[in-house]
């Protein structure tokens, strides 16, 4: 006698139990990847905490594993290895970057493999962990590294040449992307070198030109990935959000309700592959969204772990080369063409001088120096590098106007103009000669060679 059909329903079960790979939880189901997604890595783990890593602790549960689903089925990336999280493909899909341990007492070590199989080949020899690789041009590659405690950025060649820190203060940060324009996209906590709520923030390659992507800083926003239109996609608060070039501010993206963690991923048809959970009980799974849509289809599932970080194998445009503009000197120039530009209102004519200050290695704040203010507002200083930098604007009576909340840096022989004090990113200077250069090209010292009381500006 003929069997009878398993019911569709009866298959979605047995395939959710699955089988037992590498002393893992049940393999996850792929329900509907869709016919534009050919070839998808992901990253399944018992325990997953998006926000970790702003306290220098580990994302994932020691049991994760990254695999890849394509047209020979689904299998794990890299067999032999323990533990493996973050993949990121290269710009030509030929190879992966990803975190992995060989064993589970091993520090988390980038390393590389050839999507069409082959040993991987460590990149890093890290003390500690070393996490969150991503491709730039010209053979290299960003990644975070812990020191004493807290995750530092770091760009270096994939052929494991001399590694350039690219972030500098306390606090923890970590790459999310590199933009089409060679910026790196990276989120650490607001206010910057703080212990607050995650904020998004962008540097370039050379670690210069650090600052907010925006600055209507607010809910809490992470994993920022761009898209094909430009667009940054985020996670704000629970839900999603995004900045577009057209707006100052965030624009909250109306998705289903629900908790989304990690990168987005887009595919061709402009869809959006997401790690979603209903709430906090639940496990994230990966959801496939049509904008505009009410509902999420299910692509990636599982009983017992997380199913996270959606990653497609597919070819991407090479983001621009960014050449440094850093020179071979000890310390860094910033001018100020106009202090009073800014989200803060201030009384014409009440800014008198500005303070720097920074922070040492036990956390204690040092004054550097203190500089005159012109009648419009610029200001221009030379200020020592790799260390944290917070300014301070006075009244005429040395009375604190506004004190920058957190921290920014300069590299080693940076020249960088500043259209205001937290003017935002998207200001325009205005088209002229700032009073402080008519009046003198030579930079003020505030490299703490002789901290005192300017007299002022005027």
């Amino acid at each position: 006698m003929r069997t009878p059909p398993i019911s569709v329903r009866l298959l979605s079960r047995i395939i959710l139990i699955g089988i037992a790979i590498s002393g893992f939880a049940p393999v996850p189901s792929v329900l509907s990847a869709g016919s534009d997604t050919k070839a998808l890595l992901f990253t399944v783990a018992k325990r997953y905490e998006p926000l970790a890593w702003i306290r220098g602790a580990d994302r994932f549960s020691s049991d994760a594993i990254i695999f890849l689903q394509d047209a020979r089925g689904r299998h794990p990336l890299i067999p032999g290895f323990a533990v493996s999280a973050d993949p990121t493909v290269s710009f030509d899909s030929k190879s992966v970057l990803f975190a992995g341990k060989q064993t589970t007492h091993d520090p988390w070590q980038i390393w590389e493999v050839g999507l069409t199989g082959g040993a991987a080949r460590r990149i890093t020899s890290c003390a500690g962990d070393c996490v969150r690789p991503l491709y730039l041009p010209d053979e290299r590659f960003v990644y975070a590294k812990k020191i004493g405690g807290r995750f530092v950025i770091e760009a270096a060649d994939l052929g494991q040449g001399k590694a350039v820190q690219l972030t500098h203060g306390s606090g923890n940060f970590l790459p999310t992307d590199v933009l089409r324009d060679g910026r790196i996209l990276f989120e650490a906590a607001y206010p910057l070198g703080s212990n607050g709520m995650p904020e998004l923030y962008t540097v370039y390659s050379d670690g210069s030109g650090v600052e907010s992507y925006r600055c209507d800083h607010g809910k809490a926003r992470h994993s920022g990935k761009q898209v094909a239109s430009g667009d940054i996609i985020f996670i704000s608060g629970s839900g999603l959000g995004r900045f577009t070039s057209a707006r100052a501010q965030e624009v909250p993206i109306l998705a289903p309700a629900g908790e989304y963690a990690d990168d987005a991923a887009e595919t061709s048809s402009g869809d959006w592959l997401l790690a979603w959970r209903p709430d906090a009980k639940s496990y994230f799974q990966v959801k496939r969204w049509k904008r505009g849509d009410g509902n999420l289809v299910s692509v990636l599932a599982e009983q017992s772990a997380n199913v996270i970080q959606p990653t497609l194998v597919a070819e991407r445009t090479v983001p621009k080369r960014h050449p440094s503009a850093l020179h071979d000197w000890p310390n860094a120039n910033l001018l100020c063409l106009n202090a009073y530009t800014s989200k803060y209102k201030f009384a014409a004519g009440s800014i008198h001088s500005v303070r720097l200050y920074t922070r040492d290695s036990t956390g204690t704040t040092k004054l550097l120096g203190a500089a005159p203010v012109e009648r419009d507002g610029s200001f221009f200083v030379q200020v020592p590098t790799e260390q944290p930098l917070q300014i301070e604007l006075l009244d005429n009576s040395g009375k604190t106007l506004k004190r920058q909340a957190g921290w920014f840096w300069m590299r080693r022989g940076e020249q960088r103009a500043c259209i205001g004090c937290h003017a935002g990113p998207e200001t325009a200077p205005e088209n002229a000669v700032p009073m402080v250069l008519l009046r003198s090209t030579t930079p003020a010292d505030m490299t703490g060679a002789s901290a005192h009381t300017s007299s002022g500006g005027h």
